[in-house]
């Protein structure tokens, strides 16, 4: 009997699902350091390889949204009706997302984060890879026309938005705040001779 291809899918999600939840649950009742790979195998009844074949480290079981948020980030660029301006889609989903990220559930996540060199140091890089992945989206789309360092500029300000704002105590206030100077850094970057949009 052959599995289909939209099955298999979805036993591999399940089974990548699985192994985050545990990994999380342990990492939050033991401490990130004292819990191992081969740990969370064990727990979530899997080969120690089957971790590896989802996640590429054990910090990356932390952040097992990563690839979700780098999408959905260049999606707010590329997924944008046409003519939309640029910074307003960008807050839309910074906002979307810090709202996720800022839910008292995920409190003890960031405690634990905060507590672990090795999870800060993985964050940060992950940060770097996100603002590259929107910089590109935003240098690729004709209608923008920006400099690669104007592209690679905003793109680094959008994601440090996103801690700012998860970190602040009012998020959605640090939002209006941070996005009017990102808008005022985009618009000094228009090429000369370019019509201005008014958001």
């Amino acid at each position: 009997m052959t599995v289909s291809p939209g099955r298999r899918e979805r036993k591999k999600a399940a089974t990548r699902q699985k192994i985050a939840d545990t990994a999380l649950r342990l990492f939050l009742e033991r401490g990130f350091d004292a819990v191992g790979i081969r740990d969370v195998a064990a727990e979530a009844d899997v080969a120690v390889t089957t971790v590896f074949s989802h996640f590429a480290s054990k910090e990356a079981l932390v952040f097992e949204q990563d690839d979700d948020f780098e999408q959905r980030l260049t999606q707010a660029v590329t997924g944008r009706a046409p003519h939309e301006p640029l910074i307003p889609a960008l807050r839309r989903e910074i906002q979307s997302l810090v709202r996720h990220c800022a839910a008292d559930s995920a409190t003890p996540v960031w405690r634990m984060i905060d507590e672990s060199p090795a999870l800060r140091e993985y964050e940060e890089s992950m940060r770097l890879r996100h603002a590259e992945s929107l910089a590109t989206a935003i240098a690729a789309d004709p209608d923008l026309s920006r400099t690669t360092t104007a592209c690679r500029t905003i793109a680094r300000f959008v994601i440090d938005a996103y801690s700012l704002a998860r970190e602040a105590a009012d998020p959605d206030a640090a939002l209006d705040e941070i996005f009017r100077m990102i808008e005022a850094a985009w618009a000094v970057t228009r090429p000369s001779g370019s019509s201005t949009v008014v958001t």
